[in-house]
Order: C-alpha cells, then sequence, then structure tokens
C-alpha cells in the first residue's frame, strides 16, 4: 500500500510541527510521540486525516493509531520528513516521563508498583469474604454458620490462612514489586519485605497493646534502645526501604569487582538497609504512616458526609486521571492499621454508578456500535473495571458520566454515615459485597440500589429529553420536506427495497477458528481505547489460558513484529488479520515469546505459530488478553459476527468474515 506523503505531512503538522517532536516510535498499530507541547495538538486535523484511525494520550505519551501494516511505513515517511533519528519505545517512555510533573511521576510510580500485586490482593480479598461467609452471625442463622454446623470451622481456618497470607507477608509483595520498579534485584525486594515481618519482630497488629502495657521488646544497641517491632501491613516502609535498598544495591554494583560480587554487593545491601530499616526508615515512616491513617480516620469519623461526597461523587474523576493508583496504598494501610477500610467500599459502589449509567445508554443512543458499547462495557464496570464504560461512553456524552457521579456521592454519603468498611480489597464491582463485613450488608446494599436507580433512571429521563428537543428542532427546520414519507406507495417500496438487500446474501464467508484455548470478550473489554474503541478495526478478544497461538486458517504470513507479541495473516482472498498478544507487551522486548513462523512462510490451519509465557507477562504486570482483529480499510470486508464465550483453539469459530461479491 503507497503512502500519501501529504497524509503524513499533515500528521506531523497537527502534533505540532517536527520541532515539537522531541521523540517518535511506533508498535504494530500506532505511533507514539513523546512532545514537547501537547496543548499544540490539531485533534480536528487528526481526525480528518485518512491514516488516523484513533488518537488519545496517555501516560505522558501522545499516540495516533494507524493500523497494522501501514504504520511502519507511515513512520518511516515521517522520519524522512522530519529528518528526526529513529527511537526506541524506551526512549519514548524515558521521555514521556520528563515530560510528567512531579505528581505524575509519584502517581505513575505507585502504580507500577501496586498494579502487579493487585491479583494477589484481589484474591486475598476474594477468599476473606467466603471466610466471613462461613464465620459472620447474622447472615444464614442468628449464629455464624461454623457454630451450627463445627465440621466447617478447621475448612474455614483452612480459608482463613490462605486468605490472609497476602496480608500478613504484605511488606515482601510491596518489596519485591518495588524493588523491581526501582531497577534493583527482585529477590533482595523478598528479603528485605520478609525482614521486616519477622516472627521474632513483635507485630504491628500487637504493638498498640503491648505500648499501653509497656512491654515493647528493645534491642540495646550500646545503650541505644530500639524497639523491636515489625511492620506487618505497613505500606511506607518498606516504599522507602526498598529504594534506599536500590540505590546502594546499584553503587555497589558498580564499584566491586566481578570475582566478589557474589559475596559483597547483597549481604552488604541487606545489612546496610536492614539496620536503616529498624533505626531511622522504619521509627519514622510509620510515625508518618499513622499519623496520615489518624487524620483520614479523623475527617470521615466528623465530617462523615463530607467525605462521602468528596470520595465517593469524585472517584471517577480520579479514574481518569489516574490517580485512583494512588489509593491502593492507602486502602492497604488502613487495612494493616485499622482492621478495615472505608474508602474501597465507596470505589465499588462508584464503579457500578459509572456502569448503570454506560446501561441506561443503550436505550438513548441509535447508532449500534454505541449501543454495543453501553452494554459490554456496563457489564465490564459491573465487575469493577469502568475504563470502557467511563472513556467508550460516558465521558463522550458527559451528562451519564455526571449522573454516576452523582449517585456514587449519594451512595458515599449513606456508607460514611453508617461507617460501612471493607475487610479487604476485592473486586470493584458487584461482588464486592464479599468484601463488606457481614453485619454491614445490609446498608451496602441499600447504597447499590442507589447507584444503580439514581444514574440509570437520571441518565435515561435527560438523554430522551435531549434527543427529544433535537429532533423537534431538526422537524422544525425540515418543514414540509419529509411529507411524503407518509405516502403509503413510498412506504412499501422502501420495504420491500430493504427486504430484497436481506436477501442478496454475501457469496464468500471467511470462518476464524480461534487461534487460542481461553474465553472470548468483546473488544470493549480490552483496557487500551485504541482496540476498545475500535480505531483499528472490528474483531473481538479472548483472555487466555494457555501460553499458545494457533493458525485460524490457511493463511501466509504477512508480517511478524520484531519484539514478536504480534503477527499478521494474509488469507488467500487478501483479508488480514492482527493477533496481537497482551496489551503493552511491546515493553517486553520479545521476552517470554517464541515465534515458530517468520514472514512469508505459508501455514496450515491449526499449526503452531508462536508460544508466550503467561506467568512472564503476568509477573511483568501486563494484560495477557489478547485481541484479534480485522483491520479496517479492507475493502472486500462486507462486515463481521463475532462470537463471545469459552473457546478451544482450531475449533470454535470466534469470528465470521462476510466479503463482497
Amino acid at each position: 500500500m503507497a503512502i500519501d506523503r501529504k497524509n503524513v505531512e499533515d500528521i506531523v503538522r497537527a502534533v505540532g510541527g517536527k520541532e515539537n517532536i522531541e521523540v517518535a516510535t511506533h508498535c504494530v498499530t500506532r505511533l507514539r510521540f513523546s512532545l514537547y507541547d501537547e496543548s499544540k495538538v490539531d485533534a480536528a486535523a487528526l481526525d480528518a486525516n485518512d491514516l488516523v484511525k484513533g488518537q488519545f494520550s496517555s501516560q505522558g505519551q501522545f499516540q495516533i493509531v494507524i493500523g497494522p501494516g501501514t504504520v511502519d511505513k507511515v513512520y518511516d515517511e515521517m522520519i524522512q520528513l522530519t529528518g528526526g533519528a529513529r527511537s526506541t519505545k524506551d526512549e519514548v517512555k524515558s521521555a514521556a516521563a520528563r515530560n510528567q510533573n512531579p505528581l505524575q511521576r509519584a502517581i505513575k510510580t505507585l502504580a507500577d508498583i501496586f498494579i502487579p500485586i493487585l491479583p494477589a490482593i484481589v484474591t486475598a480479598g476474594l477468599l476473606l469474604g467466603i471466610n466471613n461467609l462461613l464465620t459472620g452471625p447474622g447472615i444464614f442463622f442468628s449464629k455464624s454458620l461454623v457454630d451450627v454446623y463445627p465440621q466447617w470451622k478447621d475448612i474455614a481456618a483452612i480459608i482463613n490462612t490462605i486468605a490472609s497470607t497476602a496480608f500478613t507477608f504484605l511488606p515482601a509483595l510491596i518489596g519485591w514489586a518495588a524493588v523491581t520498579r526501582f531497577g534493583g534485584s527482585p529477590l533482595l525486594g523478598i528479603v528485605l519485605g520478609l525482614i521486616l515481618v519477622h516472627p521474632d519482630l513483635l507485630s504491628a497488629y500487637g504493638y498498640a497493646e503491648a505500648s499501653t502495657n509497656g512491654t515493647v521488646p528493645t534491642w540495646n544497641l550500646f545503650g541505644w534502645h530500639l524497639e523491636r517491632i515489625g511492620y506487618q501491613g505497613q505500606v511506607l516502609p518498606v516504599l522507602v526501604s526498598a529504594y534506599i535498598l536500590t540505590a546502594i544495591e546499584k553503587f555497589l554494583d558498580k564499584r566491586v569487582h566481578d570475582s566478589v560480587k557474589l559475596l559483597v554487593v547483597a549481604p552488604v545491601t541487606l545489612l546496610i538497609t536492614g539496620f536503616l530499616a529498624f533505626t531511622i526508615i522504619g521509627p519514622v515512616t510509620f510515625g508518618i504512616a499513622n499519623a496520615i491513617t489518624s487524620g483520614l480516620v479523623y475527617v470521615f469519623d466528623h465530617f462523615a458526609i463530607l467525605g462521602g461526597v468528596i470520595y465517593g461523587g469524585f472517584y471517577a474523576l480520579l479514574v481518569i486521571t489516574g490517580m485512583h493508583h494512588t489509593f491502593l496504598a492507602v486502602d492497604v494501610q488502613l487495612i494493616g492499621s485499622q482492621g478495615g477500610t472505608f474508602l474501597w467500599p465507596m470505589l465499588a459502589l462508584s464503579n457500578i454508578a459509572q456502569g448503570a449509567a454506560a446501561l441506561a445508554m443503550i436505550f438513548i443512543v441509535r447508532e449500534q456500535k454505541t449501543k454495543g458499547l453501553a452494554v459490554t462495557s456496563s457489564i465490564s464496570a459491573f465487575l469493577g473495571v469502568t475504563e470502557p464504560a467511563i472513556f467508550g461512553v460516558n465521558i463522550r456524552y458527559r451528562y451519564p458520566f455526571i449522573f454516576g457521579m452523582i449517585g456514587s456521592a449519594l451512595a458515599g454519603v449513606l456508607l460514611t454515615i453508617n461507617q460501612v468498611r471493607a475487610a479487604s480489597i476485592g473486586v470493584g464491582g458487584v461482588p464486592g459485597f464479599l468484601s463488606i463485613f457481614p453485619n454491614q450488608w445490609g446498608v451496602f446494599f441499600i447504597g447499590m440500589a442507589i447507584v444503580l436507580i439514581v444514574p440509570f433512571v437520571a441518565t435515561l429521563l435527560y438523554g430522551r429529553a435531549v434527543v427529544q428537543r433535537a429532533e423537534k428542532k431538526s422537524a422544525a427546520g425540515a418543514g414540509g420536506a419529509v411529507s411524503g414519507a407518509s405516502d403509503p406507495s413510498n412506504e412499501l417500496s422502501s420495504r420491500s427495497s430493504v427486504i430484497g438487500s436481506q436477501k442478496q446474501e454475501p457469496v464468500n464467508i471467511l470462518e476464524l477458528a480461534s487461534p487460542l484455548n481461553g474465553t472470548a470478550v468483546p473488544l470493549e473489554q480490552v483496557p487500551d481505547p485504541a482496540f476498545a474503541e475500535k480505531q483499528m478495526g472490528e474483531g473481538i478478544a479472548i483472555e487466555p489460558s494457555e501460553g499458545k497461538v494457533y493458525a485460524p486458517f490457511d493463511a501466509t504470513v504477512a508480517h511478524v513484529i520484531k519484539s514478536k507479541h504480534a503477527l499478521i495473516l494474509e488469507h488467500a482472498s487478501g483479508v488480514q488479520v492482527l493477533i496481537h498478544v497482551g496489551i503493552n507487551t511491546v515493553s517486553l522486548k520479545g521476552s517470554g515469546f517464541t515465534t515458530h513462523k517468520q514472514i512469508g512462510d505459508k501455514v496450515q490451519a491449526g499449526e503452531l505459530l508462536l508460544e508466550f509465557d503467561m506467568e512472564a507477562i503476568r509477573a511483568a504486570g501486563y494484560p495477557l488478553i489478547t485481541p484479534i482483529i480485522i483491520p479496517a480499510g479492507q475493502e472486500m470486508v462486507e462486515r463481521i459476527e463475532e462470537k463471545s464465550g469459552p473457546v478451544t483453539a482450531k475449533q470454535t469459530s470466534i469470528l465470521t468474515v462476510h466479503l463482497k461479491g
């Protein structure tokens, strides 16, 4: 495909000209820029450009969706035009990070640390919810289930042991994630976290009682008496210690000879960091963390309504800015020091509120694509993932987002007045009740009813009023021009025309077998706007259960991305299909991926194309969900049908591509 040079020139001009481009690179689907000033971007000009399928800004990078098979040619043309040097994705990420202000960088750092350990925390929360069902009185009987049926007591005890492990050894998880983020040895981060919760130390959970009784154990360091306490449930001590550990390790690694590194770097690093953690870092940050916690508790105890309105109502805004990741650390701190968090229940209801507002839009909008997005994204929000609903539907129309915030604020006030707390972090949607203390379920369910009804009804009534006003205005402007529509013969003629068109079924149909084992879901559930908003084309996504990708039909391998995470297949009809394993997995630079085919290879349906290490990708913090895309702009494609649900590789059909006759 030849690239129109003028379109490329228009892209450069629309991003502010070559003087506004600090560095630029591309992946399989989009151009990625670090711009000096994003306010200079002409979004309207980009929307009007034939090459551009979408645009958005994320984490300091401005991204323009071009599509597979074309983006590399556009990039080459752009480099020739601007005379700039080719850049790697890491260079663009580094430049983008420099363009962020200190607050944005701090938020991104916290997100990079807590997102990788979030699955462990959420899993623990769900299991603790099951334990609450078994041990909470007043749920099924006046007594707890284990009191009525004692044979269940040990089963509940085992579940509680499994569930509480992630919280008991939370500093080890944070230590691993933090040291990895700061560029140190992950193993040392784990050991550091375990040091801070060693059984020889007084548990932080028993510190208050021991302090009152005067029984806090101490170390005597040449007359300096240090309290010998652990940091269970604490966040700040291990975060700061992990940063210091990484700095010391890097310093020693550069200066110690390779022959003795094993004997010097790790032992000295841990020894120095350990002493600093127990003597300075721990006591200081422990005090700071407790002060922050006490401040939050005071505000929500004495100004409950204000707290509910602010956090409950404006949490969705935090999601837009990315600042919601910051409060993961606050929730964890509250659970560790207070035994429960009053923030997380409001988060769960805010997600449901945005989902309810998005769901109402199916009765307002007429465009089928938007209707489908409203349905799938609302379900996703009810299950705790709000980005598709917020970015794909609610922000686009504005009023659903606002009504979602209003409903969430009302429910937030109800929760704070009644001091509803969660024992753990769980799934932030309808299943979130499992994380709430069972004796507070009643209030939480009332709050859930508020966020389901208020945003839905308000969005529906206001939206229909807006549509009716627009229709009246349009009818008034049209005058009598539409009077002919009432002619029965016209109506019959129109109807028979439609029926005739329905009878003209496509001659050629291409069935795509699933290239992976797993579960097929709509593209709207992909946590990346370029895919979720179908900027690159129609298709489906698969949550894989096995790290293998097979050919969905007889094809030629048209392209294999250098980082091995994506490839393009071409059918004999000319139809091309993009298989993109994971989201942002380009950053792994091929690590964890093994390709079995090269560009130009002929493959038979069911042949193994590539393998990927699911655990390695998860450990790196990247989603495994795999979009299967029919790139837009293929003239031979008439329409596409998707089929969701459990799929078996090489057997289950996931896409039906109708080709023009």
